[in-house]
């Protein structure tokens, strides 16, 4: 917000002379910040400048507001053992009980550990219905303060000479435009609704069963079903129970065999710090190293288990960026991964479902993004690429989570040891797209409230009503008869993801024909395609356009025909 260095920029960028004599990234940088400056209003009568500087700071109020309330709001519901029936013995393990007109119930939490296994598996529709309500119920006060940001998102980009936020955000991104993104999600969403409608009627035959067995009435498929039923078709048609996987899936072998893999992959060397200074004792600190030669790359923290007060999602921080340094040495990069994985119960270690260990190797694509970068400037180090292709290399990684020759160096069970057995490996594999229609339309769903709240001139929109109707439209299930508000938790909202949720589909485009055309045809264990995946995708950062970094890899201009593949439809 300085005018006055904005002036020597804009002095320097005008020069078009020097400008010419520099390399790609300084060039890349001299623009950059220019263009931030000018995004920033610095262009702008001194007035609206000013203006502009308290949309700005009240966003950032708003914004820090809404993640508090998110991360303190949690919701509670008490239940007998009985309400809880379909639930795992360890989930009551530990448990906190209360009485409750005189009865001992379970506290239930919306914290993910608790929330998840309870939407998927409890049997009874009104547990479910209850805890999927004390989820949609969370933190009201947040509605006021989406909506007060969605306007003055609004009016800044008004006064900067667009006509929506949207975009004003999609400018620096690999979509460009509103009209890329909505194309990208329509398209999507046609092709999946007619997978969806089927896998709809699966599952209504399934409740309509379950219905009539208890002596019930089927009334429709509504938001608290979604996790219980799609998990149901999957055991059934597959054969396959989450408990009966997680038994292979102890974490300390998953967190060894995943960190072991990315060595392998990225010719890195890992050292565990012993008694490293920590913000917590369940912290883990290691040292990064080259394969090959004794050169230090990086370290890395990972902060995996829930705690109170702790970031509840899993997610990656890049605490410090690599850069050169003006005498020639580096600044070595930093990061951490948070997540909440379940803790050890008693005597039984903690375990992961498969899309936890799913969740590990994906956000540790993140980590050594940042850890494998080298750039000159920390401007462009690691992860600050475009917002729609960063998630892309980690959405790739994921795929090795569904290999069979990867599965078989960690997956062991918890007591035996015993690798996780060849058929179990084909019944998770044949389970991956079950449901792809509905998972994905949810993803559609979440990227188009996005572009409805923040691609629009007039900024009347409603984002509590637009949230229930979109999610009924798009995700085919009903939102029932009790008013909830999913939007105030919806933290991509007010953490930097407005008009940016589209990429992560957008990015799973990319992953796929890169796996595809690569990793799969080459062999995911080999060891020249990782370092080429590690020097042209990792390394440059944002140093470079993403398209630029894509082509190099693949060889060619990408194409969605192996996403497309890899959830069941044809391009």
């Amino acid at each position: 917000m300085r005018e006055d260095v904005y002036k020597v920029v804009r002095a320097v960028f005008d020069n078009k002379e020097e400008m010419s004599k520099l390399g790609d990234e300084d060039l890349r940088l001299v623009t950059k910040i220019e263009m931030q400056y000018r995004r920033n209003g610095l262009a702008l009568p001194k007035e609206q400048r000013g203006r502009l500087g308290d949309i700005k700071k009240r966003l950032s109020e708003l914004g820090i507001k809404f993640s508090r309330n998110v991360n303190e709001g949690d919701g509670r519901e008490t239940f007998t053992r009985e309400e809880l029936e379909g639930l795992p013995d360890d989930y009551f393990e530990d448990r906190a009980t209360e009485v409750v007109d005189g009865e001992t119930k379970y506290v239930v939490t919306t914290k993910y550990p608790d929330l998840f296994p309870a939407l998927r598996l409890a049997k009874h529709e009104e547990t479910r219905k209850r805890l999927s309500v004390a989820e949609g119920q969370r933190c009201p006060e947040n509605i006021a303060l989406l909506q007060e940001a969605v306007g003055l998102r609004l009016e800044a980009a008004k006064m900067l000479g667009y006509k929506t936020h949207a975009e004003y955000v999609l400018e620096e991104h690999m979509a460009k435009t509103p009209k890329e993104v909505l194309d990208f999600e329509q398209d999507l969403r046609e092709r999946l609704t007619v997978l969806g409608k089927k896998e709809v009627e699966e599952i209504e035959e399934l409740k309509r069963a379950e219905k009539k067995a208890a002596g019930e009435e089927y009334t429709g498929l509504f938001s608290w079903d979604f996790r219980y039923y799609t998990n149901l078709v999957k055991e059934r048609k597959h054969n396959i129970s989450d408990e009966e996987v997680k038994q292979y899936f102890p974490m300390k072998e998953v967190t060894r065999g995943i960190l072991d893999i990315y060595q392998r992959m990225l010719s890195l060397k890992f050292v565990k710090v012993e008694n490293p200074p920590v913000w917590h004792e369940d912290v883990d600190m290691y040292e990064v190293w080259e394969a090959t030669e004794d050169k230090f790359v990086g370290h890395f923290y990972l902060d995996l288990y829930p705690r109170e007060g702790k970031y509840n999602h899993a997610a990656v921080w890049p605490i410090r960026a690599g850069y050169a340094k003006p005498d020639g040495s580096r600044e070595y990069p930093v990061a951490a991964m948070v997540a909440n994985f379940p803790k050890p119960v008693g005597s039984t270690p903690a375990l992961l479902k498969h899309d936890d260990a799913t969740t590990l190797l994906h956000e540790l694509g993140h980590v050594f993004h940042g850890i494998c970068s080298i750039t000159k400037w920390a401007r462009f180090h690691g992860t600050s690429t475009e917002t729609d292709f960063v998630e892309a290399p980690s959405q790739m990684l994921e795929n090795w989570c569904w290999e069979p020759s990867v599965l078989g160096q960690f997956a062991v069970h918890y007591k035996t040891g015993e690798p996780i057995p060849d058929e179990l490996v084909k019944r998770l594999v044949a389970a991956k797209n079950e449901s792809a229609g509905l998972f994905n339309l949810r993803q559609v769903f979440f990227g188009l409230y996005d572009m409805a709240i923040h691609n629009t001139e007039d900024g009347k929109v409603d984002v509590k009503g637009l949230y229930t109707t979109l999610r009924e439209d798009i995700g085919l299930f009903k939102n029932g008869d009790i008013d909830t508000w999913g939007s105030a938790t919806f933290g991509h909202m007010m953490g930097g993801y407005d008009s940016g949720y589209y990429g992560y589909l957008w990015s799973e485009v990319f992953s796929a024909d890169m796996f595809a055309s690569r990793f799969q045809k080459e062999g995911v264990a080999n060891a020249d395609t990782g370092m080429d995946y590690r020097r042209e995708i990792l390394l440059p950062g944002g140093s470079r356009d993403a398209s630029v970094s894509l082509e190099k890899f693949l060889g060619r201009k990408p194409t969605n025909k192996a996403f497309l593949k890899s959830i069941g439809l044809e391009a």
